[in-house]
């Protein structure tokens, strides 16, 4: 059994690039502990959170994963923090582009304001689970299986190609009327009951000695099921950051901890952010260039390339971030629209 201790002593030679178990245990704690005080905090009254109350607890989220990334940097290796900074700025940033679909999620379904905090919880809740067990299974894999970091890179490289044409063609500015549910949401629309509207914040009722599902239900089914189609491109790019599941999955999970108070901030400010496809597709094929370069190199090639280490890759993708926010934010302010 490892005490308190220990998991604050300097690292050894060996600590330095192991994660024990009792740091997954804790992490696993501090997110329940953290889902448990949403549900108590903020959800027992079902209310539209003010701006001060979004900012506070986004800033409260972020500090938590800046506190983290500075132990992590104690008690394993300055190497470990770069990466978990890295791994979480890409996330947050990827994150960002969920809020759009979010957005015409909540619209399609008409959730009243008052109760969206909690169809994002759970959902979120949901998102995290699946993204758990997608990252465990493809660090076994790519620990086998060292071809992949080749289909990741090209798949990175394709995704960062698609966000450009996107960015062209304007699809991002999406219409709430224009959502269709997925093949899951389909499913269990199909094969449950379903009210024909909210019952207040309740996901399942009992009618005529019959269970059904609440258009609030199907809503987070919904959240849920799309986020996991996010990860399909932002748990590669952490791939590409980090080796080391527990980084990648504290990453994510602080990143989609702190989304739901983002969206309530920035649900007017994302019209604004006009280039953000261009800077995702600028970070995510930075991380595919990365990849790319570290397959070769597994496979004895490309040797006289050297790779490019953690540090600079922070550096790259937090520069990457600031100009795409800050030229959105000039443009939008010299380009107002009528």
């Amino acid at each position: 059994m490892i005490h308190a201790a220990t998991l604050f002593a300097a690292p050894t030679a060996d600590a330095a690039m192991h994660v024990h178990n009792a740091e997954w245990a804790l992490l696993a704690l501090g997110v329940v502990v953290l889902v448990g005080i949403d549900l108590y905090g903020h959800l027992r009254k079902a209310h539209e959170p003010t701006m001060g109350e979004a900012t506070r607890w986004l800033g409260f989220y972020v500090s938590l994963a800046v506190a983290s990334g500075i132990y992590l940097g104690f008690r394993h290796s300055g190497e470990f923090a770069v990466e978990f900074f890295s791994t979480y700025f890409t996330e947050y940033s990827l994150s960002v582009d969920n809020i759009f679909i979010f957005i015409v999620i909540m619209g399609s379904f008409r959730v009243p304001r008052k109760y969206q905090q909690k169809a994002l919880l759970y959902g979120i809740v949901i998102a995290l689970v699946l993204r758990l067990i997608f990252i465990l299974v493809g660090a076994a894999l790519l620990a086998r299986f060292s071809w992949l970091f080749f289909f990741f890179a090209a798949f990175l490289l394709y995704t960062a190609f698609s966000q450009v044409r996107e960015g062209f063609s304007g699809d991002e500015e999406a219409n709430p009327d224009e959502y269709e549910p997925n093949a899951l949401t389909r499913w269990a629309s199909r094969v449950f009951n379903v009210t024909q509207g909210f019952v207040g914040d309740k996901m399942l009722v009992r009618r005529s000695g019959k269970t059904a599902m609440t258009p609030m239900l199907l809503c987070i089914i919904s959240i849920g099921s799309a986020d996991l189609m996010f990860a399909l491109d932002s748990i590669p790019a952490s791939f590409g950051l980090s080796r080391e599941p527990f980084i990648i999955f504290a990453a994510n999970a602080f990143a989609l901890m702190g989304l739901r108070q983002m969206f309530f901030l920035v649900d007017g400010l994302l019209e604004r952010l006009v280039f953000l496809n261009y800077g995702l597709a600028a970070i995510l094929g930075f991380i595919g260039i990365k990849l790319l370069l570290e397959a070769f190199h597994g496979v004895g090639m490309l040797h006289s390339i050297p790779p490019i280490e953690p540090l600079p890759s922070l550096a790259v993708i937090v520069v990457l971030l600031a100009m795409t926010v800050a030229a959105s934010l000039v443009h939008t302010r010299l380009h107002p629209k009528d």
